[in-house]
């Protein structure tokens, strides 16, 4: 349905367009009296002698009426009147956004859509006698009409149920005004003009376009106003909203996550609630007919574009896809090459979006106030959602009052100001409102799961609180951190300042330095005292704490004490400290001055404990409860002998203790710790131990230098996802990556030294039973690689391009079907063979091959393989030059039921030649066709990236074709010849194709020619080239 404009004075609410033969007498007389009782101003055409021309008083009705109903019906097309008034009302959609509504009554959509059956037989013999232009403007007013949203009555049981249901939609579409709320937005038409060609509105085709820049730039206001201004016109639409954090809360697998997302995405776009859909191939199926325009606001993830516009042919002729992101990389991963980039608006744009925020105009009222506007804009760094926040700031400002709020903007805010930001605050829930100061006092920056982590077990519902503050633009979650507009920030504190002015022992948080100074000296802090987070580098000089500093704030639970490197301020506790809240949450302390934590120290509610550069010998004394402890960290922390049992911290899930120097034993962490950083430390063994850790998934070790035994057992650590021992143990730096081909899990990835002793001693042993790829590239240099490698019964690929020290290869497993040695310089041996028909062989550039390892490649079959060379192999009989088609006739019958083929093309040394299409990538590109009964058929086709060769290879492509699908091995097959296409970037000379049967005991002698054609093509072009050379 398309709306129309609110600006006109319609003389009618409703113009019906139909076949008085096939609906007057019934259905129109219901249909116009239920609009009637609904208030609704209809022309009635009083049964008007009709003719083939429509008359004035007729195109004055329709260009007079807000909507056209067309009432389709069988014979609707019979009428030249109908078709004609059809043209017109078409014409006022298009010219004065007149709103257009299809009934199909007792006819089918889509034989309207493409005048077939008997509507179209009809429209036929209408259009007898007319010209082809008549003929195609019908039929195309007809295709765009059938194309709209309507109102089907095959759907409907009951026909009084139907147009009562018709007219209140008649009703609701007259009742809605299109919104205007983008008109008076700076910039928005040069976005909507710029965006238009990328659109082009006007093809057919399916297009998706991406919008790009940073948060705050305005990606989601161009979206909106360009779905406010197009969705009408589409025969359904969707807006997708924030769907970064939509995908973010579904606590689904993958799999189930995307099916989630297109459930909303289905529900929205065919406006049916709570649909449910069993597997992803419904949204293609429910969706490829039909014509939507649909905004994908906020992606972040490759996943979600796959999960809701995988590809352009989900969509129907037509559609168009808008996403917004601020990943340009994303948007290439998809292959969204539409990409409107949206650029800061410029200085003068800027300030008439400030403008309109602080003056309601687009220009400042007074020459005296331009000077002051142009500072906050500037202060704004020209980003839109700042000019909007500082313009709402200072409205209704005097200059005098600007000019004293300029300076204060970033330290506090004045009454006025604050009573602005105040009222949506003020509105929030009350368990909102302790989220909003939490934020501002303690976690404005801070990582969105660590602040959820902190919260849990709060009663704040933090989930739907976050969402809550971000959907009043109170803060954003973009790139996972919790971001808060300065001034936001200081409207937060500035609440919990009046909690008690002149007392700040008395306010929930504490964050002023000065403050906080002295309440610690003066120990005045009081139960009320939630969160403390204490610059230490503001203080100047020394200050000494008292060991009962914290006593009278038993309900603490966060406590933040931290300075820059190079601060010069010391915080002193020369009487020790007896006391810590025992309901602390959060323990941040650095450089801790104490040998240890007090020896009452409750760690019963501690989430997360961070004692860097601390002055700490241990922690504590025995074994204390930390059943909510999850994040451990006392790197730096130099002094640092020993670490606890932590085996009862059964949610811990990170330790850190890099630089731990004087740490000589690898912690007893419990079974369901995840990372493990443990760089710099004096420890001396990996334990055996270590295999209990089922839950581990990252462990760092690097420069241990007094590290001298690692368990085997590493191996068992099934969940892992990285470990590093780079510099750890003598020997060769390496990085390994194992990649899991099935299952939950992905990969691995290795670093360390000594690869013969190292590998194995990491690789989980799963690695060596489960479809696996191993990539060793860029290793330059490693010299061999393990024999373990033998025992990998399902590895598929291996990876070695780069490794330009390598000398030879191991007798690799016979699963393997892809070999990447490109760049291999040193490469001499090979150990072992190839066994796999369907191997890939890379040796590109890989100079130093010897014969038998040459030989044994040629020799080999494989799907296809490049390495070094112009010698052309014995099985080659032929040798043609050209660079295009290569024919081969079988002449002898019958034929086999299975063939063998081998062709092998001369790639030259540095002849590649990079157009626009190929990327800067060296391309070569097979396709195989054969003729059976004079029709080409396609068997397969190949193509393939390579680099820059130093010298001309060799380029083999081999493989089966099946010629007998049935069950004779032999067959008098009546086909007569292959046909190979080759296409490159590099000049290549084809050298010939040797056929084999497959298990079958007759030879069959093949011969090769050039396609004459072809040949000759390549004559004139050769000869061409040589004059304009001449």
């Amino acid at each position: 349905m398309e709306s129309s404009s609110p600006s006109r004075n319609w003389r009618f609410n409703v113009f019906p367009s139909f076949c008085g033969e096939d609906l007057r007498k019934n259905f129109l007389s219901h249909f116009l009296k239920e609009l009637q009782r609904k208030g609704i101003t209809t022309f009635i055409d009083h049964e008007i002698k009709r003719s083939k021309a429509i008359g004035p008083e007729l195109v004055a009705a329709i260009r007079g009426s807000r909507m056209a109903v067309i009432l389709l019906s069988k014979n609707y097309a019979s009428s030249t009147w109908c078709l004609n008034e059809l043209l017109e009302i078409m014409s006022c959609k298009e010219e004065i956004g007149q709103t257009v509504m299809p009934v199909f009554y007792e006819v089918d959509p889509s034989d309207v859509r493409k005048q077939a059956g008997d509507f179209g037989n009809i429209f036929e013999e209408t259009c007898l006698g007319k010209s082809e232009e008549v003929r195609q403007r019908w039929s195309r007013a007809l295709t765009d009409l059938a194309n709209l949203a309507g109102v089907d009555s095959r759907l409907w049981n009951n026909e009084a149920d139907m147009i009562e249901k018709l007219a209140l939609d008649i009703s609701s579409a007259l009742n809605v005004t299109p919104s205007r709320d983008f008109d008076d937005l700076v910039g928005i038409e040069a976005h909507i003009k710029n965006l238009k060609p990328l659109l082009s509105l006007e093809s057919s085709e399916v297009r998706i376009v991406g919008v790009w820049g940073p948060a705050g730039i305005g990606k989601t206001t161009i979206a909106r106003a360009l779905y406010t201004r197009l969705s009408p016109i589409f025969q359904h639409s969707a807006f997708m909203g924030n769907i970064k954090e939509t995908y973010r809360r579904i606590s689904l697998d993958d799999y189930g996550s995307k099916l989630h997302l297109q459930e909303e995405f289905l529900s929205k776009l065919i406006n049916h609630k709570d649909v449910k859909i069993p597997h992803s191939g419904v949204v293609r199926e429910r969706l490829k007919d039909k014509r939507v325009f649909v905004v994908l606001d906020d992606v972040d993830e490759l996943e979600q574009l796959i999960a809701l516009a995988k590809e352009p042919r989900w969509f129907g002729s037509g559609s168009r896809i808008v996403v917004t992101t601020q990943d340009r990389q994303l948007l290439k991963a998809h292959g969204i090459d539409l990409v409107y980039k949206v650029e800061l608006p410029s200085r003068l744009e800027a300030l008439e979006i400030f403008c309109q925020s602080a003056f309601g105009q687009k220009h400042p009222p007074c020459v005296g106030i331009r000077e002051l506007a142009l500072q906050v804009t500037h202060l704004a760094g020209y980003l839109p959602l700042g000019l909007t926040v500082l313009g709402s700031y200072l409205r209704g400002f005097s200059k005098e009052e600007w000019e004293y709020a300029i300076p204060r903007l970033n330290t506090s805010l004045d009454g006025k100001i604050e009573k602005t930001l105040r009222f949506s605050y003020d509105a929030l829930h009350s368990k909102d409102k302790s989220i909003f100061l939490h934020i501002a006092c303690l976690f404005n920056g801070k990582n969105v799961e660590d602040v959820k982590m902190l919260l849990e077990n709060s009663n704040l519902d933090v989930d739907h609180g976050l969402k809550a503050l971000a959907d009043k633009s109170l803060i954003d979650t973009h790139w996972g951190r919790i971001h808060m507009h300065s001034l936001l920030q200081k409207m937060g504190r500035e609440i919990v300042c009046q909690q008690s002015v002149h007392e700040p022992g008395k306010r929930q948080f504490l964050v002023d330095a000065e403050e906080i100074r002295d309440v610690l000296a003066c120990k005045s802090g009081t139960a009320t005292v939630l969160g403390i987070s204490f610059d230490a580098s503001k203080i100047n000089g020394e200050l000494s704490i008292s060991k009962k500093a914290f006593k009278g704030m038993h309900n603490l639970q966060f406590l933040e004490i931290y300075k820059t490197w190079n601060a010069k301020s010391r915080l002193n506790l020369p009487q020790g400290l007896n006391y810590l809240p025992h309901k602390l949450r959060l323990l941040h302390w650095d450089s801790f001055p104490m040998r240890s934590l007090p020896s009452k120290f409750s760690a019963e509610f501690l989430v997360e404990l961070r004692m860097i550069f601390s002055k700490l010998e241990k922690l504590w004394e025995g074994i204390i409860p930390l059943r909510s402890l999850k994040v451990m960290n006392v790197s730096y922390s130099r002094k640092l002998k020993e670490i606890p049992n932590l085996s009862n911290a059964t949610n811990l899930k990170k330790f850190s203790a890099d630089r731990c120097e004087s740490l000589s034993a690898f912690p007893h962490v419990p079974d369901c710790i995840e990372e493990l950083e443990l760089s710099y430390t004096g420890i001396t063994e990996v334990p055996p131990w270590i295999k209990n850790l089922c839950g581990l998934q990252r462990v760092c070790m690097t420069q241990c230098s007094k590290l001298t035994n690692i368990s085997m057992n590493v191996s068992k650590l099934e969940n892992l996802e990285e470990v590093d021992f780079s510099g750890s143990v003598d020997g060769i730096l390496f990085t390994a990556i194992v990649s899991w081909l099935s299952g939950v899990k992905k990969r691995l990835t290795i670093r360390a030294n000594n690869i013969e002793e190292m590998l194995p001693k990491c690789l989980p042993r799963k690695a060596y039973t489960s479809p696996v790829s191993l990539d060793l590239s860029g290793n330059e240099d490693i010299k061999t690689i393990p024999d373990c490698i033998k025992h990998f019964s399902q590895l598929h690929k291996l990876d070695i391009r780069e490794c330009r020290k390598l000398t030879s290869l191991p007798q690799l497993p016979e699963s393997l079907s892809e070999l990447n040695a490109q760049e291999c310089e040193s490469l001499k041996r090979i150990h072992g063979s190839f066994h796999n028909p369907d191997i890939c062989l890379n040796f590109a550039n890989c100079l130093k091959l010897n014969r038998e390892a040459r030989e044994l490649i040629c020799a080999s079959p494989s799907r296809y393989t490049i390495l070094p060379g112009e010698e052309q192999p014995g099985m080659f009989k032929d040798q043609t030059s050209g660079d295009l088609l290569k024919v081969v006739h079988m002449i002898q019958r019958p034929f086999p039921r299975f063939l063998r083929y081998k062709a092998c093309i001369r790639l030259l040394a540095r002849s590649a030649v990079y157009d626009d299409d190929s990327g800067g990538i060296a391309r070569v590109a097979c396709c195989i066709r054969r003729i059976c009964d004079g029709s080409v058929v396609r068997d397969e086709s190949l193509e393939l990236h390579i680099p820059v060769l130093v010298n001309d290879h060799l380029f083999t492509l081999g493989g089966s074709l099946i010629l007998n699908k049935g069950n004779e091995p032999e067959v008098d097959a009546t086909f007569s010849e292959f046909l190979f296409e080759f296409k490159a970037n590099i000049k290549m000379a084809i050298i010939g194709c040797q056929f084999t049967v497959l298990g079958g005991k007759r030879d069959y002698d093949t011969y090769s020619r050039w396609n004459e054609e072809v040949s000759s093509q390549q004559d004139k072009r050769i000869r061409h080239e040589t004059e304009e050379q001449r």
